[in-house]
């Protein structure tokens, strides 16, 4: 009896409740759509400034050092000097004169087309090489020592080898091309094969996989970073091989027209071409980088 006079019962409550109006039960999506869209967020003036300001500065800094050091000298170009050079330089940087004289433009576009064959080349030949060093314990052992050999020789001493084998200097150079960004790609790759974990390869043993379907579908995809990390490595060694290997050959393009001007005794673009080699090496590096960001499994 004392339960039923101090506790009512769920279904009182319910009858004493009042109903819900039409005016009510709409009020909510109403209020929902007139509520004010949220403030667009700011953009982040700091961080972008941490990103640009340091290197502005540091590019400042480099400038005001070589504007002192060169304050009285005349045989070393300033800065304003090798500035005014540069705008006479890109005002046509494609022009042509003869075969050995012609604008920076086609000099570096002939380097960058000896750079694509000899790394294309290095890749073709270098990343499937790597799977199977990588993947065959006795093609391990036995390539191991010869790269560790041939890896350190310098790149120029290879350019006699391909004169002697292609008796053409355009060969020579994309031989020696590949020769030298081969290695950083074979290495790379058969470590990233070598670190794959055990537990994935014995799941495709019990599954009886083919060779190629554990190359492709559990191999490649986990091999894939490393292999692109090589990629990057093996065209900044390109990039620096093709401008010795043109000091050397002559002909067209950016190593030939650097050792042109110092035949010229032209310092001033001499200084442009290694800000030019810098800058088109950096883009190559930045490029892979983008593409290895692309396909990076964290991301």
């Amino acid at each position: 009896m004392v339960s039923a006079v101090f506790h009512p019962s769920v279904a009182e409550h319910r009858a004493q409740a009042p109903a819900a109006t039409p005016a009510a039960a709409t009020a909510a999506p109403a209020a929902a759509v007139a509520a004010p869209p949220r403030p667009a967020a700011m953009p982040d003036w700091r961080g972008l400034a941490l990103k640009v300001l340091p290197p502005l500065f540091g590019i400042a800094l480099l400038v005001a050092i070589w504007a002192v050091a060169t304050a009285g000298s005349s045989s070393f170009p300033t800065p304003a000097a090798t500035f005014d050079s540069a705008v006479e330089v890109f005002s046509d940087p494609f022009y042509r004169n003869g075969p050995n004289d012609q604008g920076i433009g086609w000099n570096v576009l002939n380097s960058l087309q000896r750079v694509a064959l000899g790394f294309g080349l290095a890749a073709l030949a270098g990343i499937p090489l790597g799977f199977m060093i990588g993947r065959f314990a006795v093609l391990n052992r036995m390539l191991t020592p010869l790269i560790s050999l041939l890896r350190p020789v310098s790149p120029l001493a290879w350019l006699p080898i391909g004169l002697l084998v292609f008796q053409s200097a355009n060969p020579a150079a994309i031989w020696t091309i590949f020769i030298c960004s081969i290695w950083p790609m074979i290495i790379n790759t058969a470590v990233g094969v070598q670190r794959v974990p055990q537990d994935y390869l014995n799941v495709a043993r019990v599954l009886n996989l083919s060779e190629w379907k554990v190359i492709t579908r559990i191999l490649f995809p986990a091999v894939l970073p490393y292999m692109l990390t090589g990629v990057r490595l093996s065209v900044g060694t390109a990039w620096l091989v093709i401008v010795a290997a043109e000091m050397l050959t002559g002909g067209i393009g950016i190593g030939f027209w650097v050792w042109d001007e110092w035949n010229n005794l032209n310092v001033h673009h001499i200084l442009i071409a290694i800000f030019v080699i810098g800058i088109v090496g950096l883009l190559l590096e930045q490029a892979l980088v983008l593409v290895a960001r692309r396909f990076s499994f964290e991301d």
